[in-house]
């Protein structure tokens, strides 16, 4: 069975691919808005790992609605969902048995609820997995130590393969590095190197 992966380059998404591994012929997708080649992050990473992978376009206006919608917020999570669901929409249209994200128990962003998942099984006829839902950060931080080897720093200095790095820089075309810095909140980001 063929299985979509929305894929960072982080330690959740690959952590979630290692889980998926077994039973599906996993790719690694990346959304991309083609504001910035960041996604090339994740692509290295997949490689890395020995994934398959492939950029998937996302909507421009999505990406433009989300960065307002951060600005006038004055935080990211409702851009940053909103964007999640787009892509996870976009991968479901992929020639695919299943689609999956690397989301845990207890993110508060992205998250996808049970009914926006049977949505998206229904309309797109595949079946939404989300294997770290019942793990928390402890949990997954201590199979990510038994197995990945990560790179960890603030998130403005890790790479970044996702489509955080693209609302970054339109965020800062809008307003300067201040208006991103006041919408994101300073936190570790996490780069996957490699397996142990």
């Amino acid at each position: 069975m063929d299985l979509a992966l929305l894929y960072s380059g982080g330690k959740d998404s690959t952590l979630a691919a290692l889980i998926l591994d077994p039973f599906y012929d996993v790719t690694l997708v990346t959304g991309r808005f083609e504001i910035t080649d960041d996604w090339e992050h994740a692509a290295a990473a997949a490689d890395r790992l020995g994934y398959a992978f492939e950029p998937i376009d996302l909507d421009r206006a999505v990406a433009e609605s989300a960065a307002e919608r951060m600005i006038d917020d004055g935080y990211p999570r409702n851009g940053i969902q909103r964007v999640h669901e787009h892509a996870l929409e976009r991968a479901a249209e992929l020639d695919v048995d299943a689609v999956a994200d690397g989301t845990r128990r207890d993110d508060r962003v992205p998250t996808i609820s049970r009914a926006q998942a049977q949505s998206l099984e229904d309309r797109h006829d595949v079946d939404y997995l989300s294997p770290l839902a019942g793990l928390g950060r402890r949990a997954v931080d201590r199979l990510v130590e038994e197995t990945l080897r990560v790179e960890t720093g603030p998130s403005e200095q890790i790479p970044k393969g996702d489509y955080e790095a693209e609302l970054r820089a339109l965020i800062a075309a809008k307003g300067g590095d201040a208006a991103v810095a006041s919408v994101f909140p300073d936190h570790v980001q996490s780069y996957v190197r490699g397996v142990r």
